[in-house]
C-alpha cells in the first residue's frame, strides 16, 4: 500500500513550474519522479494559483515545502507570493547551470541533476523532522 502524503517523506510538498520550456518540464518531471520514489508529494500549483482555498491552506500548512522554478521569471514563486504561501525552500533550475531552451527531449542526466539539487536543499535533520511530523502541524493535502 502506498503511503499517503501525511506520512513518511510525503510531508515534503513539491510545488513546481511546468512551463513551456525544457527547464519547466525538467522541474515537473523531477517532481513526478521524486513523488514516485517516495521523497515527497507533488502538489497542484495551479490550485494555489487559482486561489482555491483548500489548496492555498494546504500549501500554507505544509510542514516542509520546496518550490521549483525552471527559470528566473519565477512563475511558481510569484504564485506562492500572491497566495501568501511562505516560500520555505526555493530552487531555480537555470541557477543550477541548466540552459533554458525549447527542446522537450529531456536528458536523463539533467532530470537526475534536478532531483539531486532538490534533495540537497534539505538537510537530513529537516527531512527527519518532516518524516516524524515534527516540522509543522499541517498535512500537505486536504485529500488524505
Amino acid at each position: 500500500m502506498a503511503q499517503g502524503c501525511c506520512g513518511g517523506n510525503g510531508n515534503v510538498m513539491l510545488l513546481t513550474c511546468s512551463g513551456g520550456s525544457n527547464v519547466g518540464q525538467l522541474a515537473n518531471q523531477a517532481a513526478i519522479e521524486l513523488t514516485q520514489e517516495g521523497f515527497g508529494k507533488m502538489f497542484c500549483l495551479a490550485g494555489v494559483g487559482g486561489q482555491i482555498s483548500g489548496f492555498v491552506q494546504s500549501a500554507k500548512d505544509a510542514p516542509l515545502m520546496i518550490v521549483i522554478d525552471g527559470c528566473q521569471i519565477g512563475c511558481a514563486k510569484a504564485i506562492c507570493e500572491k497566495a501568501e504561501v511562505p516560500l520555505r525552500r526555493y530552487l531555480v533550475l537555470t541557477d543550477e547551470g541548466i540552459a533554458k531552451n525549447k527542446d522537450f527531449n529531456l536528458d536523463r542526466s539533467e532530470i537526475e541533476r534536478v532531483k539531486k539539487a532538490v534533495k540537497d536543499i534539505l538537510n537530513e535533520k529537516e527531512i527527519g523532522a518532516a518524516v516524524t511530523g515534527n516540522a509543522g502541524t499541517g498535512c500537505c493535502c486536504s485529500s488524505c
